[in-house]
């Protein structure tokens, strides 16, 4: 007798392979999968603009990086004696307004150049709620043309902690998720004609919001992606949130929030994405990377025995081993941990 229902998602055609680049962006959950990539040496970039969760600020920070947009002044405001900007988050706040503009600008540049060779974008959407600026908010001088809907109803990716009377929310519909994912999709792939894209929506439950507000809020955003997806070629969807919410089911895999997937479960959801969007030789270099990754953590209890000069040395064989096969991989800081600490016990 099945306990559980199971399904394993559906394998990409053309899956990403490990000499690709991937430009992730969208919720902290993009993290968790960016992370991993990351800890296996991809190339990759991770949100550009810090963390997003709607689906128009996501797409409309995409297009930014396809334009190279370039912030000024009047794209700040000022609260609590911190610049910020109403389409990044918190990260790229400063207390000194030169400098808030200097690193927002260097990360619009970077993904800009990033995105001219990438392969492949992940997006993860986390919420279908946006917050529209207020008359207050505008009488205050913070009100930004550029985030604006096309309905003219001004909003923001991040609220920045600013007065609650500042803002009204607001349920995107899935005509507008619709219309700004598909205005997305259309300048991304003319700036880049290679690129693949893949939609995942984010099984963070956002209960701030209300039980019953959160699941249309998903609804929403899960009718928009597939809509995009049967629309074009080369998009694909990979079910992160039907995974944790229809597969696991069990507030056990929940952290103490109740809201935000634990440890447990987005292993589980990366192996599935590792299954489902990976090639072959990627998964088997994800195997060896993870071997070197866990010989790099290791504190040994003695560490001047010959038992651990053995384990470095061998450790360092097998980094090389990988670099020399792989030389787009940057094995050097492994490498030269190896090495350093070998020499050091000897």
């Amino acid at each position: 007798m099945d306990f559980m229902v199971n399904f394993e998602p559906a394998k990409i055609p053309a899956p990403i392979n490990c000499r690709e680049k991937i430009l992730l962006t969208g919720s902290c959950f993009t993290e968790h999968i960016g992370n991993a990539l990351k800890e296996s040496k991809f190339s990759i970039l991770q949100n550009p603009n810090g963390i997003l969760f709607d689906p128009v600020s996501v797409c409309r920070s995409l297009i930014s990086y396809a334009d190279n947009k370039r912030y000024n002044g009047s794209d700040l405001f000022q609260l609590n004696e911190v610049w910020n900007s109403w389409q990044h988050h918190s990260r790229f706040s400063h207390i000194d307004k030169h400098a808030a503009l200097r690193n927002m600008n260097d990360s619009q540049e970077y993904a800009h150049e990033f995105l001219k060779q990438a392969d492949w974008i992940i997006i993860t959407l986390g919420s279908s709620f946006y917050y529209l600026l207020t008359r207050e908010a505008i009488q205050a001088g913070e009100l930004d043309d550029s985030t604006t809907l096309a309905s003219g109803k001004p909003g923001v990716a991040n609220c920045h902690r600013a007065p609650a009377q500042w803002f009204q929310k607001y349920l995107l519909t899935i005509p507008e998720i619709v219309e700004s994912l598909d205005l997305c999709m259309h300048r991304l792939l003319q700036f880049n004609s290679k690129l693949k894209i893949i939609f995942t929506v984010s099984p963070v439950r956002h209960l701030r919001d209300g039980v019953v507000e959160n699941n249309r809020s998903k609804a929403r955003l899960i009718e928009a992606v597939h809509h995009m997806v049967h629309k074009f070629d080369r998009l694909y969807y990979f079910p992160a949130y039907e995974l944790v919410i229809d597969v696991l089911r069990d507030y056990r895999f929940y952290d103490i929030d109740l809201a935000h997937p634990n440890y447990m479960a987005t292993d589980f959801v990366l192996q599935k994405f590792v299954d489902s969007c990976l090639d072959d030789e990627t998964k088997l270099l994800m195997e060896e990377m993870k071997k070197i990754s866990l010989a790099r953590k290791h504190r040994a209890f003695q560490p001047n025995t010959e038992a651990h000069r053995q384990f470095l040395r061998s450790s360092a064989a097998r980094a090389k081993l990988l670099q020399d096969k792989y030389p787009f991989l940057d094995l050097a800081e492994e490498l030269e941990y190896f090495n350093s600490a070998q020499a050091i016990n000897e």
